[in-house]
């Protein structure tokens, strides 16, 4: 997953005039970052998987686990990554999210 290098690690106080603006609604801008910073930290965490299962192997107990120094290094760099939030936050501020309203319509 390609994160943008201009995110913030902390976070940052937010007007919410800013996060109705796109949505008409405050409930549904939120609802829409939730739903994004869910599907980022399930991406971020298959990728983190992947990259460390090159490391385990089946014979190892919990006496036997040794620190591997390049294991070490990527788990810090995901550590460091901003939080989902922060990054769907960003992403919805930037009108880069796709949403559409799925609400059911009224037959009359």
């Amino acid at each position: 997953m390609e994160i943008k290098k201009n995110i913030p690690n902390n976070t940052v106080t937010r007007k919410l005039v800013d996060l109705d603006r796109p949505t008409g609604n405050i409930y549904e801008s939120v609802n829409i970052i939730a739903r994004r910073a869910n599907q980022i930290s399930t991406e971020l965490k298959t990728e983190l998987n992947r990259k460390l299962a090159d490391f385990s192997s089946p014979t190892d107990t919990m006496e036997e686990t040794f620190e591997n120094r390049e294991q070490i290094e990527i788990s810090r760099y995901y550590e460091r990554l901003p939080k989902p939030a922060i990054i769907a936050t960003e992403e919805f501020l930037d009108g880069e999210l796709y949403f559409r309203e799925g609400g059911e319509k009224k037959a009359e």
